[in-house]
């Protein structure tokens, strides 16, 4: 049953998980967050991790598990942004309420003394004025409680925390969770974190899951910029794991077991396999060539993918059976939407008379730039890249793909 927006927040309010009790009955209630439109693709993840009780809501998938649950999540999920452990949700429509919630926890078991910690919050409330002052009230009655039973509060630290507390708000209740990821979990690690209008790579290996790759076919993404869809393909041919290679805050908690952590890693790696068919990435500028190819050898796959310089106009398909995945300019951040215009109309017509037999995925976020594509699409999917609303558009190519088009869809 997919769980309402703010499904995380128990109906039955006021409840607070003891964290020596936790630990003892191995099955927390974890969350897991993702971009707007991924959540059934991660919750396929979960699922194929063992977790079948996974359950979506918005922007998160809800699951149970314990340690080795934690860890296989972050090691693991590629959809993800973050896995969360909850430790209390209930009514909080004042200061008040949220401040006895919160001093209910045993912080004591999670902390140990010289950790550093800091809060953060999202959501709305109707009876907390900001997110910033949720966050201080939850941080008061952390520092609070550990005074009283250490005989010192710890240190908030914003920059680097050892610990990092999450507030959810919603209505009139709120639910506490400790972040066990650090890092979000789309940082792979394999690129320099800005550029003009970085994909993140969460959502390049949601687009690719939802095209339905899985390795078998040949991949081309012809405007491939920094080269995340490409990569992304890589790992998932590969069976390679995207948090394989990086730490974890849950590393810093009091019941991390190292021993565990590397039996997890060992096992997903593992699973590893060659890539059973061609990943080309193109782009027409060299630099982002040559970015391509830094960040592959980053990402521990240098040779997976083949780099060309070439113009999307100029298609050329890797293999019978290809999956074109790209992730065009929306003229938001790059791009002029007048000269995009006819540069969306010349890759369609590169799409009808060069891609015979593949299909296409586009993400596209401006609706403008679809219709001069001039190809009726077969499937459309909303998804948010960042705060920009777009659709993902699956395009079926065959012979005869140019009597098919956005035209005739609108006269039909």
């Amino acid at each position: 049953m997919r769980a309402r927006p703010g499904d995380w927040i128990a109906e039955a309010c006021g409840s607070v998980l003891s964290m020596r009790e936790s630990v003892q009955d191995p099955q927390w209630p974890l969350v897991a967050t993702c971009s707007r439109g991924l959540e059934e693709v991660l919750r396929a993840e979960l699922v194929s991790l063992g977790h079948p009780e996974a359950t979506c809501g918005r922007g998160m998938v809800s699951f149970r598990g314990g340690l080795e649950a934690v860890y296989a999540a972050n090691v693991s999920l590629r959809t993800a942004m973050r896995v969360l452990r909850q430790l209390a949700e209930g009514p909080a429509s004042s200061g008040e309420e949220l401040y006895e919630m919160a001093s209910a926890i045993p912080w004591e078991e999670a902390f140990t003394r010289g950790r550093t910690f800091a809060v953060e919050s999202a959501g709305r409330s109707t009876g907390l004025r900001s997110t910033a002052y949720a966050s201080l009230v939850v941080k008061d009655a952390i520092a609070d409680r550990l005074r009283a039973r250490w005989g010192m509060r710890p240190d908030v630290e914003r920059r680097n925390p050892d610990l990092v507390v999450h507030v959810h708000l919603a209505a009139d209740g709120a639910g506490l969770a400790l972040d066990s990821t650090g890092e979000p979990l789309s940082h792979r690690g394999y690129r320099p974190m800005g550029g003009p209008a970085p994909l993140a790579e969460s959502l390049a290996a949601g687009v690719l899951l939802l095209a339905g790759y899985d390795g078998s076919q040949p991949l081309l993404d012809p405007m491939a910029g920094t080269g995340t869809i490409a990569i992304e393909a890589a790992l998932i041919a590969t069976r390679t794991p995207p948090g394989a290679r990086r730490r974890f805050a849950c590393e810093r908690w009091a019941e991390h077991a190292p021993t565990l952590l590397r039996a997890v890693r060992e096992k997903r790696l593992g699973a590893r396999r060659p890539a059973a068919a061609p990943i080309v990435a193109g782009d027409r500028d060299a630099r982002a060539v040559t970015a391509i190819e830094r960040n592959a050898v980053a990402a521990g796959i240098p040779g997976l993918v083949t780099v060309v310089v070439k113009d999307a106009r100029e298609l050329g398909l890797p293999g019978p059976g290809t999956l074109i995945v790209s992730n065009p300019p929306y003229g938001e951040r790059v791009g002029d939407p007048r000269e995009l215009r006819a540069f969306y109309r010349e890759f369609g017509d590169a799409l009808k008379r060069r891609a015979a037999g593949a299909t296409a995925w586009l993400l596209v976020g401006n609706p403008d730039l679809v219709k001069a594509v001039g190809l009726r699409p077969a499937r459309r999917i909303v998804l948010f890249n960042g705060p920009i609303e777009c659709r993902l558009l699956r395009y079926d190519l065959y012979e005869g793909s140019r009597s098919h088009t956005f035209a005739d869809e609108t006269r039909g």
